[in-house]
């Protein structure tokens, strides 16, 4: 661990009539210092996740308000940021994702601010940032976030079983890469062809700006060594015929995320801020249909002005608190055990947050703070 520390502000879900738990999210936005990254007519990205279609687990929009009416009393100018999925599913296109997020309550009307897909109706609109790190010398960023002249992250903590854990830095790491992005952090191949899935529309080919397909006899095929990764392919197909191969290694795919952290901060040095909600804490992410039982009690809300300070909060409030039976946790109940890898015991959840220390984006050690 770093020598250095950085603030994580905490509030608990007590709340009587003197305060509401609303308010209390409120105070924390200000106690945080989050007014201090927000500036007169700045267009402010509220990162969220309006959750799959069956999840139930996903930050509720009265919550988002009362970060948008504070970021709006600074005198700037929030909207809900949002982009579209790799995966298949109401989600991999801008229609889709508006319609599920207006039935899970993500209207102006309910959370104070428009809701814009930032990479555009298929995931395509981006901007591509130069970092050089190991793994991604470039990262493509969604146009309106890239755009956008701050962003405040607004992440539910839950257990993740492909990175251990989601919070601060996936929720902008992956939440904010267009598809393309999306796809450089989750596998190290390119597209495939489900021969049986796929009606030779020829959609696929005629999107492909690299020559990558043709049109065989009984499906397309893709040329691997001309593919340049782009996914437009998978956003055109109307068959789900165009796949990916999710083989990135657990600590491939973290120290990804992790870079796409960085491009998304560069340029925003202190114009980002962070808060995760330690409630309903599930054993698999919001972009699964459904939200299985939580393994611990709801914790309380965090916020902070460093991501990585606030991840590894978030997962010590976790491994401290006893575990649910008869959920996905199995065994390691007791305050103290790692809950993450008794439910993903082969997931090292420390590399993203041992990597973004490393890169510069924050500190593990840090003061946690009660309002």
């Amino acid at each position: 661990m770093s020598e250095q520390s950085t603030d994580v502000f905490f509030a608990d879900l007590r709340a009587g009539f003197k305060e509401s738990l609303l308010k209390k999210v409120g105070r924390l936005f200000l106690q945080a210092g989050f007014s201090n990254i927000v500036m007169q007519d700045d267009l402010v990205a509220v990162k969220i996740h309006v959750g799959e279609e069956g999840c139930t687990a996903y930050v509720r929009p009265d919550f988002v308000r009362v970060i948008v009416d504070e970021i709006t009393t600074a005198g700037a100018r929030p909207f809900l940021a949002e982009t579209n999925t790799l995966y298949h599913g109401l989600r991999s296109n801008s229609i889709g994702h508006l319609k599920l997020a207006a039935l899970h309550g993500f209207t102006e009307a309910n959370a104070g601010a428009p809701l814009i897909i930032c990479d555009g109706l298929t995931g395509q609109n981006c901007c591509e940032v130069r970092i050089d790190q190991s793994h991604c010398q470039e990262a493509f960023i969604a146009s309106d976030i890239a755009r956008a002249n701050a962003v405040v992250s607004v992440a539910h903590f839950k257990l993740h079983l492909a990175t251990g854990f989601g919070g601060a830095i996936k929720n902008v790491a992956m939440g904010c890469a267009s598809m393309t992005g999306k796809l450089a952090q989750h596998c190290n191949v390119r597209p495939f062809v489900d021969t049986k899935r796929c009606t030779l529309c020829g959609r696929c080919r005629d999107v492909c700006r690299y020559g990558a397909i043709r049109l065989e006899e009984k499906a397309a095929l893709l040329n691997e060594s001309k593919c340049a990764g782009c996914a437009e392919c998978i956003a055109s197909c109307p068959t789900e015929a165009i796949r990916v191969k999710w083989d990135a290694t657990s600590r491939d795919l973290q120290e990804r995320m992790v870079e796409y952290l960085f491009a998304v901060v560069k340029g925003k040095e202190g114009k980002m801020g962070y808060l995760n909600f330690l409630t309903n804490i599930t054993p698999g992410c919001d972009c699964m249909p459904f939200s299985d039982a939580p393994i611990v009690p709801d914790i309380g809300i965090l916020a902070s002005l460093d991501p990585i300070a606030i991840d590894q909060a978030s997962i010590d409030l976790v491994n401290r608190s006893t575990g649910f039976e008869n959920t996905a946790l199995k065994e390691r109940f007791k305050s103290g055990h790692d809950k993450v890898r008794a439910v993903y015991p082969d997931i090292d959840w420390e590399v993203q947050l041992q990597y973004g220390e490393r890169l510069g984006l924050g500190h593990r050690s840090y003061r946690l703070i009660t309002i």
